[in-house]
């Protein structure tokens, strides 16, 4: 059976849409209250101190996704860091564990939005969901990936309108003072927020995990973490200025819907915009946890680590023989979403959704 590789058909817009998109999420119209809360009018510090942090962290990836432009990415590291097979596939499944979970859980929350619009049962719209997300990952990277960009457009619009509400705030907004300390939670309360920030700017490594697909993945991939850093940056820097401008911090931290405090103070009524955003923004998320869970499998088969540990019988070959032979089944269209790992996280899915249902 010949070597096969997976189809190079992502570019930089493309793949930092979908980075873009992961990063941004529906956590931002949560997390701007939950800061606002602990660092008080020092918010825009405190998501600049987590923009730092999270830097390293993708700066890493960047330099990681140049040398080994592979599937697999965070277990390929691992193994070329340590030469450990077993600490680079526990590194593997957990990830495909907690993308399985994340999935089930975005299924269910937007399951949620849908109960906004219309009475549908949570349990029926989930499934239609992984069931739609599932037939577009096998169909490829190229649709996956095309899907995943125009809802990170969506939610991008949706931070904008909140912009361009608050354009006035911007215009006059004092810079001078982004540095300054709010005396009734100092350096601790500061810190305290940026670190909620934080998991505002997570989500490279399940970025790069499509660099195997990228075109010239040496030079494109560092380069649309950079871009999706930035841009999520900017975004969330001007957000936090007209949230704190135009509604006090504890009117923020008091909600969990904070940024429809922002769209009522600039006399918009919220409540479909965000229900709209939220819905492209799960979608999204589940389109990003579906690709990465059946990509780590795939690189991972591909690594030929055959042996869980030496002495013990874990074996990963079956996977490798079943990716391949989908792989050469389905190279026309360049779907590399085997249907073996794409049935398997399904099923999960669906596992973990009737679980969480039934709690």
């Amino acid at each position: 059976m010949g070597t096969q590789k997976l189809k190079r058909e992502l570019g930089l817009p493309i793949l930092t849409l979908y980075g873009l998109g992961n990063i941004l999420g529906a956590g931002i119209y949560v997390l701007v209250g939950k800061v606002a809360g602990q660092a008080g009018t020092s918010t825009t510090l405190a998501f600049f101190i987590a923009m730092s942090i999270a830097a390293i962290t993708a700066f890493s990836y960047m330099e990681l996704s140049g040398r080994y432009p592979v599937s697999a990415s965070a277990s390929v590291y691992t193994f070329k860091a340590f030469a450990s097979k077993r600490l680079s596939m526990i590194i593997g499944v957990a990830m495909v564990l907690s993308g399985v979970a994340s999935a089930a859980a975005l299924s269910k929350g937007f399951a949620g939005y849908v109960n906004e619009l219309i009475a549908i049962p949570a349990v029926v719209v989930s499934i239609l969901l992984l069931v739609a997300i599932g037939l577009l990952a096998v169909r490829g990277i190229g649709e996956s990936a095309k899907a995943a960009a125009l809802f990170t457009i969506i939610e991008v619009v949706g931070l904008l309108i909140i912009i361009y509400i608050g354009k006035g705030a911007i215009a006059n907004y004092d810079y001078h003072t982004i540095l300054t300390i709010d005396p009734s939670v100092g350096w601790a309360g500061v810190m305290s927020g940026a670190f909620l920030a934080f998991y505002a700017f997570i989500g490279f490594e399940d970025m790069v995990n499509v660099s195997e697909e990228a075109k010239s993945p040496r030079r494109t991939m560092p380069l649309a973490v950079l871009l999706s850093l930035l841009g999520a940056t900017v975004l969330y820097i001007l957000v936090v200025i007209v949230a704190t401008t135009l509604v006090s911090p504890s009117e923020l931290a008091a909600t969990n819907a904070p940024l429809t405090l922002v769209f009522q103070a600039g006399g918009y009524s919220a409540s479909e915009i965000i229900t709209i955003i939220g819905m492209a923004a799960t979608v999204n998320g589940v389109v990003v946890q579906i690709v990465m869970g059946s990509r780590m499998l795939y690189g991972m088969a591909k690594q030929k680590w055959n042996e869980f540990a030496p002495g013990q019988p874990f074996s990963y070959s079956f996977l490798d023989e079943r990716f391949t032979q989908m792989y050469e089944a389905e190279q026309r269209t360049g779907g590399i979403l085997a249907a073996f790992a794409g049935l398997a996280i399904f099923v999960a899915c669906l596992g973990l959704f009737a679980l969480a249902a039934f709690m």
